[in-house]
Order: structure tokens, then sequence, then C-alpha cells
């Protein structure tokens, strides 16, 4: 694999469009002015994690007995909470731990940026050839910045869909991340028991 297939690869799997809408529901309640501020520290945490799970990834699951079945599951668990979000917008209580309102590394960073694929994707690159480093170090940084540029400017994307579509295109991906979420339980369960 090259170094642009896999850092098409990472852009893929951080799914930027599917995680614009999400994003903009999160930070709908926060004044405008602190997203670009929020948007990015969110992004560069995701970056820090990605980096550490790389190089550290399968020692750290390794040291905390966490199987990759087990970090399926969990992700699935936390984007269907998320989905549900998205499809009732009646339940914001999701967020109400937030203070201010202010999203801090979860939901943001984790899991919709650095999330259980993208974790496995880093994992599995460096597992597969880990003298290649550098070149999962740029495939990482290359489609983590293609994710950045289009979730920074999601929110002038959003005033020119519209509203109204902006709503319908949220409740669409949220059905669609439910169906994720579902999925991602059902293969972690698959893999913990049945492989």
């Amino acid at each position: 694999m090259s170094v642009f297939s896999a850092a098409a690869l990472f852009f893929i799997v951080f799914d930027p469009l599917g995680n614009m809408p999400l994003f903009m529901c999160v930070l709908k309640s926060v004044d405008r002015r602190l997203h670009f501020k929020i948007i990015a520290r969110e992004l560069i945490m995701a970056l820090i994690i990605l980096i550490i799970f790389l190089f550290a990834g399968r020692h750290i699951l390794t040291l905390l007995g966490i199987s990759q079945s087990s970090l399926g599951i969990a992700g699935g668990i936390i984007l269907f909470m998320i989905a549900i979000k998205m499809v009732f917008s009646g339940s914001d209580k999701i967020f109400t731990n937030m203070a201010d309102g202010i999203p801090f590394l979860v939901p943001l960073a984790i899991p919709m940026i650095a999330g259980p694929s993208a974790i496995a994707t880093a994992i599995l690159l460096m597992a597969k050839e880990p003298e290649r480093w550098a070149e999962w170090l740029l495939a990482l940084v290359l489609g983590w910045l293609g994710c950045g540029v289009i979730l920074i400017f999601s929110g002038r994307l959003g005033e020119w869909i519209g509203e109204k579509l902006l709503k319908a295109a949220e409740r669409l991906m949220g059905m669609i991340l439910t169906a994720v979420a579902v999925e991602m339980f059902v293969v972690g369960i698959r893999d913990a028991f049945f492989r």
C-alpha cells in the first residue's frame, strides 16, 4: 500500500462529510466565534491520540487487556447514542454533561475522528509493516488534514446548504450512523464470541 492510498484510507475512515452534521449539531448551542477554536482543538487531540495508537496501540491494548472486539463494541455503543441524538432532536440530554455546552474530547475527537475504525487502521498498518512507520505517519497526517479542512468549514457549508436541508441531512446521517454503530457492535460481538 502506498502512502497516498493509506492517506485516502484514513480520510475515508475519518468520514468528514458524514461527521459534518454531528459537529454542527453538537456546536449549535455554542457561540459561533468559538467554533474554529473548538474544532481545531478536537482535531489536534484526535491526531495526538491516533499517533499514540499508531506507535503504541498494540502494546496499550495488550497492557489494558482490551481486545479489538471490545474497542469496536464500545465505539458502537457511543456512536449509537450519538445517532439517537441526531435522529430525535429532542434528546439533548445526551450532551448535558458538557461544561457550558462545549464539547471536550468526547464525542468530537473521540469517537468521531479518532474512533475505533481509525485506531484499528493505524494499529493494523503498523502491525503489518512497522519499518514503514514514517510513511504511515505521513499518511495519517495527510488524511487528517483533508478531514480537518472539511470540518473547519462545516459551519459555512451548513449556512450555504440551509437549515431545513441541514436538519434533513442530520436525520439521514443519524440513520446511517445508527446502522454503522449497530454494524460496529455486531462485528465486535462476532469477533469476541464466534471467531
